[in-house]
């Protein structure tokens, strides 16, 4: 198994390209089963690449793996800790200035409720996030992930628990973090992948298929994708 990011000592190199070689993969308690087998894949530097299929076919496994040099953006339920919003978004990199927060939270999309609320950026969140809705939670997430710049980000159903006005919201913010970032992202919804340079469709832990949008539209038609949605 060989998993490849372009880096060198200190990120200072840092491009943002990502390379599957030869990838296998198995939990320890089931080695037998494999859940990546044999995955190839290169995604250049700066490139949306989304993952679809069934479920347990490996989308996330192959996130969680490149998850060992990077944090996760937002997933179906994003971590957030029982602290004030600006601590939690603050967590994504040391000695953040206030002015850099409050520019992370209005590229997440998240500045206007935030300061609609009685205690702004000094709100307390709850266990979990509990005082913030689902799409609040995940533009804190969002907020949190691109305070230090990064050039990686690593989506997993980021919008799979959200009504479709929250979604709305949380997906323009997604396209606007993205934006000269490489983006790995897993989605089982069409709207969350429109603007994909390159869609993978995993099966069985192998790459079945890869191909831009409109070819994905008359795939999708065509072989009724497991629990995706080519309606949304």
């Amino acid at each position: 198994m060989t998993i490849t990011l372009s880096l060198s000592l200190g990120d200072q190199t840092l491009q943002g390209a990502i390379c599957f070689q030869h990838l296998y993969f198995s939990y320890p308690v089931i080695r037998k089963n494999m859940v990546l087998n044999g995955i190839n894949l290169k995604i250049p530097p700066g490139k949306t690449v989304a993952l679809v299929g069934p479920s347990g076919c490996g989308k996330s496994t192959s996130i969680q793996l490149i998850e060992r040099f990077y944090d996760p953006v937002a997933g179906q339920e994003p971590v957030l800790f029982n602290y004030s919003i600006r601590e939690n978004i603050a967590y994504g990199m040391e000695n953040a200035t206030a002015s850099e927060i409050e520019e992370a939270a209005k590229l997440a999309n998240a500045h206007d409720f935030i300061a609609k609320l009685p205690k702004g950026y000094d709100t307390v969140v709850g266990e979990g996030g509990s005082m913030l809705s689902g799409g609040q939670k995940q533009r804190v997430a969002i907020a949190r992930a691109v305070i230090r710049n990064p050039k990686i980000l690593l989506l997993d159903e980021a919008t799979s628990a959200l009504d479709t006005e929250s979604e709305k919201v949380v997906q323009e913010a997604l396209e606007r973090a993205r934006k000269g970032r490489t983006c790995v992202m897993v989605a089982h919804r069409l709207s969350s992948i429109q603007n994909a340079d390159l869609i993978v469709v995993i099966k069985d832990g192998k790459i079945e298929v890869d191909m831009d949008i409109n070819e994905f539209m008359d795939y999708a038609n065509e072989e009724e994708i497991a629990d995706f949605d080519v309606l949304q």
